[in-house]
């Protein structure tokens, strides 16, 4: 009667094991998994797996001559969760333009959401980086006189 409680124990025990292992082993990057309410308000669905909007270089450029334009969106985007670089000034836009690498158009559509601009403002980074310094920045806006501040 011992040896059997101790063998079925002993399974238990081997069986909670690899079921933990093998949940854990289950969260690879193209699996998202929702602890919380926050992860699910901060974390969006990528191309190449879930990616956090505070792990997303954004760089806020002002294509108008409104004075601190840049800066107010800086201060908002930032706010909403996305990690914003030091505002600069851009070259001058008709309309605004965001600016993605290869992954990120998910990061440029949402940005432009919230913007209130059109979807279409999201545009492929080409060679050339459309502001100086912002090569390796994943998203580059440019806002035109379209958005308000």
């Amino acid at each position: 009667m011992v040896l059997i409680l101790v063998l079925f124990v002993g399974a238990t025990f081997v069986a909670l094991r690899s079921h933990t292992v093998s949940h854990a082993g289950a969260n690879t990057p193209t699996t998202t998994v929702h602890k919380s309410s926050a992860t699910t308000t901060t974390t969006i669905k990528a191309t190449n797996g879930t990616v956090a909007k505070s792990q997303v270089s954004v760089q806020v450029a002002n294509g108008t001559t409104v004075s601190g334009l840049a800066g107010t969106w800086t201060t908002k985007l930032q706010l909403l969760g996305w990690n914003t670089l030091p505002r600069l000034n851009g070259p001058t836009e008709t309309a605004t333009v965001i600016y993605y690498h290869p992954g990120f158009l998910w990061a440029a559509q949402e940005i432009a959401t919230e913007l209130a601009v059109p979807a279409t403002a999201a545009k492929p980074i080409g060679t050339s980086a459309p502001v100086p310094g912002a090569t390796g920045d994943d998203i580059v806006v440019i806002l035109g006189p379209d958005v308000a501040s």
